[in-house]
């Protein structure tokens, strides 16, 4: 089994949903790959935050509150605290609207009546009991909403570090390689047009010799689950690889550093940049400035 098998039953195995011999499998692999070993383990952590953002219980007196207001011989069986999990509130939304279709629909009342009846004045299905839901009620959704929106951002944090980790270990891979430049070329208008037909997108192509980072060539990787453009580029003794696809709405600038590798995230032309490299950090940003005011100039062809 290699990395990319690996990755994409990765879920099934945290989850562990795998027939055991694929699981034995996903196993002797990980014991063996760093990087699949780390990914698994983000995966992990994703779940352990998903089960710990906890659900807001209702109190007994407010059960008690809603089935007082429930229409006269509807049943008093104990409602389920709607938030205890998300089956719950499924559940009890349709127990209630059905109760109150049922109600308007005895009362011969439908929207088209309500709607007369708020237009004469007179309440909406009247004499008909009305169920407000009290503030605890809204403070424990806003809640529950917020509690979601952290173990969403929590993911996207989780997910853009897994996906530095496997730059770093591109990076790596194509250093011991043979093949860390596919095209090798300091001319842009060599490299840019290589990558026609073999990606479903055109990055943008720099020479930025002026600004001590030359430009060595390109090549192909997949990462993120996904074929991309690698413009490599030289300063002075150290290679920097540029990971380059399409995405503007992404995450703010980031800079990293891991296995002692410099990282930098940035968004510019319309694309997603990630360059990895084992100079200075100082010198990425130096880098990255040169390249965005580059890439976003009307005179760049």
């Amino acid at each position: 089994m290699d990395c990319n098998e690996t990755r994409m039953l990765l879920d099934a195995d945290v989850d562990r949903e795998l027939p055991p011999t694929d699981a034995l499998r996903m196993q002797r692999h990980i014991d063996g790959c760093d990087a699949c070993r780390r990914e698994r383990e983000t995966l992990a952590a994703l779940g352990r935050v998903v089960r710990q953002a906890g659900y807001h219980r209702a109190p007994d007196a407010l059960h008690a509150r809603i089935a007082a207001a429930l229409p006269a011989g509807a049943g008093r069986e104990p409602l389920e605290t709607p938030m205890a999990t998300p089956a719950g509130w499924r559940g009890w939304f349709r127990r209630v609207g059905g109760r109150a279709r049922r109600g308007a629909a005895s009362a011969g009342t439908g929207m088209a009546g309500a709607m007369a009846n708020a237009k004469a004045g007179a309440p909406a299905l009247a004499g008909r009991p009305f169920v407000a839901l009290p503030a605890g009620w809204l403070a424990g959704l806003a809640l529950a909403l917020g509690a979601a929106g952290g173990a969403a951002l929590t993911a996207q944090r989780l997910t853009a570090d897994r996906l530095a980790d496997e730059l770093v270990a591109s990076h790596i891979r194509a250093g011991l390689s043979a093949r860390d430049v596919d095209v090798v070329s300091t001319d842009r208008h060599t490299v840019k047009p290589w990558f026609n037909g073999r990606l479903d997108y055109a990055p943008p192509v720099a020479d930025l010799g002026a600004n001590g980072f030359a430009l060595a060539g390109g090549r192909l990787d997949y990462v993120g689950q996904r074929r991309v453009a690698v413009l490599v580029y030289r300063y002075r003794q150290h290679l920097i690889d540029v990971y380059v696809f399409p995405g503007k709405d992404g995450p703010a600038s980031r800079v990293a550093v891991r296995q002692g590798y410099a990282l930098e995230r940035w968004q510019a032309a319309g694309m997603t940049w990630w360059a990895v490299t084992d100079a200075d950090p100082s010198a990425l940003a130096v880098f990255r400035a040169a390249l965005t005011a580059r890439v976003t100039s009307p005179r760049t062809e």
